[in-house]
């Protein structure tokens, strides 16, 4: 296409903005709204968007990008494969993720289905711009109202035909509300906390467990909130000296010394990693004791194997700690 081709498409973009693509890139605004704005993102309308931004919205714009044309798709073939390639493309793009450096993390996850969204509206308002102005894929809103209300309201219609459409509308409405209401108030599940340690690299490897006394190493403590309220968590890592006896097979904890301790508040559904750097002092530590505690946490007269038990959840790691 040659410089005197572009400047009328340019022209006529400008003047021509389909309803329907603007919608979709207004939703994925409001969508990045209701997860980053403080006031949005705790009410029913993040549930509302975040289900409607992963199981139609980037379908949608695949499918406007793909078939541009009025006469390619009808409208129901098109609200169908918007949801079939959505429930599609998104675990795509987290399987994809998962081998990135984000991981499979919300912000990730948000950023890429954003940039997807946008990328295949803007190929799709390109593509119908190249057809002619007949032939281009519209949604025809105006009709389609005209059309309910003619079919609801028809001033021809008997008393009868109208007190049905009446309830139909009446029972629509309802159902659309249940909905509403069933995504903003969800059942509570199962009330639990997530509590993991992670290599330096964020993954579930490379642990330090080989190391000179006294030299610094680092790993990521994690804890996810999912009691359905915001817990102050409190968490304490001990190393100790802790040897098994096969025979009678118990293990007995022979010293025990506090290496860090710290409260971190986390919401309900929300997930704190924190980096933590540690040192153990002494070649006589052959384990690293991981303890979280919830609201409850007991005296400083219980320790060892006692204090151990008295947690709310605990990791442990065997380390081999070598003169320095």
């Amino acid at each position: 296409m040659d410089t005197e081709d572009r400047q009328p498409l340019i022209l006529e973009a400008a003047g021509d903005v389909p309803g329907d693509l603007v919608a979709i890139a207004a939703v994925t605004a409001i969508t990045l709204a209701c997860v980053y704005v403080p006031v949005l993102n705790e009410s029913f309308l993040r549930i509302l968007f975040g289900v409607a931004m992963v199981l139609f919205i980037p379908g949608y714009a695949l499918i406007a990008a793909l078939f541009p044309a009025r006469g390619d798709l009808d409208g129901i073939e098109r609200v169908a494969l918007s949801f079939g390639l959505s429930i599609a493309v998104v675990p795509l793009i987290g399987l994809a993720l998962n081998y990135t450096p984000w991981g499979i993390r919300l912000d990730p996850i948000l950023a890429s289905l954003t940039l997807f969204t946008l990328a295949m509206t803007a190929v799709a308002w390109y593509r119908r711009l190249l057809l002619p102005a007949g032939d281009r894929f519209v949604v025809p809103a105006r009709a389609m109202l005209a059309a309910a209300r003619l079919e609801f309201f028809d001033p021809g219609a008997s008393r009868l035909d109208r007190g049905l459409s009446a309830l139909l509308l009446v029972s629509i409405v309802a159902a659309l509300a249940t909905t509403a209401y069933v995504i903003a108030v969800p059942k509570e599940g199962e009330h639990f906390t997530e509590f993991y340690i992670l290599g330096p690299g964020g993954k579930a490897a490379d642990y330090p467990t080989d190391f000179p006394a006294g030299a610094t190493r680092s790993l990521i403590i994690g804890v996810g909130n999912h009691e359905y309220r915001e817990i102050p968590y409190t968490v304490e890592a001990f190393a100790l000296n802790q040897t098994f006896d096969t025979t009678t097979n118990t293990s007995t904890i022979h010293a025990v010394e506090r290496l860090d301790r710290f409260v971190v508040t986390v919401p309900h559904n929300e997930t704190e990693e924190i980096p933590w750097e540690f040192a153990v002092p002494s070649t006589a530590y052959n384990r690293i004791e991981f303890l979280l505690f919830n609201e409850t946490v007991p005296g400083e007269d219980i320790m060892g194997q006692d204090r151990i038990n008295a947690s709310y959840r605990d990791l442990h790691l065997w380390v081999r700690v070598r003169p320095a």
